[in-house]
């Protein structure tokens, strides 16, 4: 069959995909509720229906840690009272320049970087289910000892809280710019399709890929991107590229995850993210577009930002295997 381009916005589903290499770092602490932000109960209604009329006014969801459940106890806490809004708080103050927080959850093994000192929150991204935590202390090489652990069972007040939230790869408050830009692109757009349209257009004719950044970056660890910051500079490496758009849905209510795992480009395997969003009709949607009811088209924007090929929405990504989900 022959494969056909058209505008986004005529699409009747849509997927976001992001080049990204994907390293770990520390990263800006969630604020406390702040005018803007929104509590679980009230994102609730994610995925259903739209109204006539869709309003651009943002909703951000702030996670909280207050303490009410916790595993460990003075320099390393795991805050778990939100677990059933899909997220865990953790922060370490004791020794040692190397930590990392763990989150095992079914065959699935999570690990981030933990900054010492520093609040951060990560999502619940397995589902209902029994999930292990633990705060990992690196002793020499690649060796690590747990400094505590423990276990929670999980039930979701609502199956899109994880992809709502920020968290220690997609960091936003309600006083982010990207949330006001975002807020300024879903002004008047009819449905959430409308606004992914708009956000993807947006990034593709605003921000540039930064080539010299990904050289500077691609062997080091302790990189996180700066949402704000490439706002402003309108340019930035892969996973700035995602966290960008990341934020810029979730704060207009669209459910978004960003996904990690590699892609086949060129004949070579390289690391790589992609972004899936839920809407109401057709559920989550992974690496494809479907535009008329016959043919599907893979859109990846940082390839297709780095083409110069706006229309063609595959760029050059042939073969995408998902592994992680944030």
């Amino acid at each position: 069959m022959k494969r056909r381009h058209i505008h986004i916005k005529s699409i009747a589903a849509a997927v976001l995909m992001i080049a990204v290499v994907v390293f770990s770092a520390c990263s800006g602490a969630p604020g406390a509720h702040a005018s803007g932000s929104q509590t679980a109960e009230e994102a609730a209604s994610a995925g259903q229906p739209q109204q006539d009329t869709r309003s651009s006014e943002p909703s951000v969801l702030v996670p909280e840690a207050p303490g009410t459940q916790v595993i460990g106890a003075d320099s390393a806490v795991i805050d778990i009272s939100n677990v059933s809004r899909g997220y865990v708080c953790a922060m370490y103050t004791g020794d040692g320049e190397k930590v990392k927080f763990q989150i095992s959850c079914g065959e699935a093994t999570y690990n981030y970087d933990l900054c010492a000192g520093r609040q951060e929150a990560f999502p619940l991204n397995c589902g209902d289910g029994s999930y292990k935590f633990s705060i990992l202390r690196n002793t020499e090489g690649d060796q690590y000892v747990a400094v505590c652990a423990g276990t929670a069972d999980v039930a979701l007040e609502n199956e899109f809280l994880p992809y709502l939230y920020p968290s220690q790869y997609v960091d936003f408050t309600p006083e982010s710019a990207a949330v006001a830009q975002g807020e300024s692109l879903a002004q008047g757009a009819a449905d959430d399709l409308d606004v992914v349209a708009r956000v993807y257009d947006y990034v593709i004719d605003n921000i540039a890929y930064d080539g010299g950044k990904a050289n500077a970056v691609a062997n080091e660890t302790g990189y996180l991107p700066d949402i704000d910051e490439t706002l402003h500079t309108k340019k930035g490496i892969c996973f700035d590229y995602a966290s960008l758009m990341t934020a810029m849905l979730r704060s207009q209510r669209i459910p978004t995850r960003l996904v990690v795992g590699y892609v086949t480009t060129g004949g070579e395997e390289i690391y790589h993210a992609w972004i899936s969003v839920y809407t109401e009709g057709t559920g989550w949607i992974d690496n494809i577009i479907y535009f008329d009811g016959t043919d599907w088209v893979r859109m990846d924007p940082t390839l297709v930002a780095s083409s110069g090929q706006k229309e063609n929405y595959t760029g050059e990504g042939d073969q995408y295997n998902a592994m992680y989900y944030y």
